[in-house]
C-alpha cells in the first residue's frame, strides 16, 4: 500500500514520524526505524543550555593552568567529561543525513534569539533536511504576560526563518490563550507546519527528603485527546503543516489522528516502551485499517472529521462540553 505523504514541503514514504527521543541518538536504530517504515525521524533536541555549558568547560580548559607546563595534562579538571558534545552531535546529523533514505530532522530547544539562531545554522549546514523549534518556556514571572510569552514564541520563529532556509516546523505548548489563533500566526511567521502538542513535564515534591525532584512519565493514549481537538480545529484552516504528537500506542491511533486533519503523526513514547521495531506494527496497521476500507492511502481519510469537514461541529465546541456533563449516569 502506498503511504506517501507531505510534511513541510518535504516527500515521505509514510506519515509516521519518529519524534526527538534518546532511541534517536543512535545511527543504528534511525536505520532500523527507516526500515521499519518510518517517514521521517526527528534527533534528540539540542539545548542550549549544553552549549553554554561545554563552553565553560572549554574555557576552564584553555585557561586552567596556563601557567604551568603544556604538558602537565592532569591539570585538566575532571568536569571535562560532559556527556554532551557539539562536535558529536553535528556528526550525527551528518552521518544520518547521507545514510538514511528518509528525512532527518534536527530539533532545537533554546533560551535566547542569538541561542536558536546559531544552532539553526550549525544544524542546517550539518545536513538537517528541516528544523523542529521544540519551544519550551514556562513563565513563572508573576510580570511576564500571555502577550509577551506570544511575541516571544514569534520572535524565535521570525529570526530562525531568517537564518536557515530549510523548512521549519514550531512544537508549541497547549497552553495559549488561543492555540489556533496562535497556530496560525506561528505559520505566518514564517514557520512552515506547527506539532501539537509539547508536554511540560511537571516536577514532584519530595516529602520525605524535602526536595523538588524532576519527574517523567511516558505518554499515554488518554493525553491525545488534547491534541486530537485542536488539531481538528485547525484541519483545513492553516496554510501550513500539522503534526500530532503524545498518547500514540497503536495503530488506531494514527487513524485517529489522521482523521482529525494530522500530516504525519509522530510517536516517542511507544517506541520507548517496545523498541524501534514497534514502527513497524504501527505502518502494518495502518496499511490493513485502510486496505480493509478499500481506502488508497492517508489522503482518503486525512481530515474527514475535522470540525471544518463535518456537517455538525458541535463535538469540537461547547456543545461538547454540555453533552459530556448530561451524559454520565452512575452505574
Amino acid at each position: 500500500m502506498e503511504l506517501r505523504t507531505r510534511y513541510l514541503g518535504l516527500e515521505l514514504q509514510s506519515p509516521l514520524v519518529a519524534s526527538a527521543s534518546p532511541l534517536n541518538a543512535k545511527l543504528d536504530v534511525l536505520k532500523e526505524l527507516a526500515d521499519q517504515g518510518a517517514g521521517a525521524v526527528v534527533l534528540p533536541s539540542v539545548f542550549e543550555e549544553q552549549i553554554w555549558h561545554e563552553q565553560r568547560i572549554l574555557d576552564q580548559l584553555v585557561e586552567h593552568g596556563s601557567e604551568s607546563f603544556g604538558e602537565a595534562l592532569s591539570y585538566f579538571p575532571t568536569q571535562a567529561a560532559f556527556a554532551f558534545e557539539s562536535s558529536n552531535h553535528l556528526a550525527l546529523v551528518e552521518k544520518a543525513a547521507a545514510t538514511l533514505p528518509i528525512p532527518v530532522i534536527a530539533s532545537i530547544n533554546g533560551t535566547t534569539d542569538s541561542g536558536w539562531t546559531d544552532l539553526a545554522h550549525d544544524l542546517a549546514e550539518a545536513g538537517a533536511a528541516a528544523i523542529e523549534l521544540n519551544v519550551y518556556f514556562l513563565p513563572t514571572d508573576p510580570e511576564v504576560s500571555g502577550s509577551d510569552v506570544e511575541r516571544r514564541t514569534l520572535d524565535v520563529v521570525r529570526a530562525v526563518r531568517d537564518t536557515v532556509e530549510i523548512p521549519l516546523a514550531v512544537k508549541i505548548g497547549p497552553y495559549f490563550s488561543a492555540p489556533a489563533h496562535m497556530a496560525r500566526r506561528i505559520v505566518a511567521a514564517g514557520a512552515d507546519g506547527v506539532v501539537l502538542f509539547n508536554r511540560f513535564y511537571q516536577p514532584d515534591i519530595d516529602p520525605v527528603g524535602l526536595t523538588v525532584t524532576p519527574s517523567l512519565e511516558l505518554s499515554r493514549r488518554y493525553e491525545m485527546r488534547l491534541p486530537l481537538l485542536w488539531i481538528g480545529v485547525l484541519s483545513g484552516r492553516i496554510a501550513g503543516s500539522i503534526a500530532a504528537t503524545t498518547g500514540v500506542e497503536t495503530s488506531e491511533d494514527v487513524v485517529r489522528y489522521l482523521l482529525a486533519g494530522a500530516d504525519v503523526v509522530m510517536t516517542t513514547s511507544a517506541l520507548l516502551r517496545h523498541g524501534p521495531a514497534h514502527m513497524g506494527v504501527l505502518r502494518r496497521g495502518l496499511e490493513d485499517w485502510l486496505a480493509v476500507r478499500g481506502l488508497a492511502g492517508p489522503g482518503a481519510i486525512r481530515g474527514q472529521l475535522g470540525h471544518g469537514a463535518i456537517a455538525d461541529g458541535d463535538g469540537y465546541e461547547r456543545a461538547n462540553y454540555i453533552k459530556v456533563m448530561q451524559s454520565w449516569q452512575k452505574s
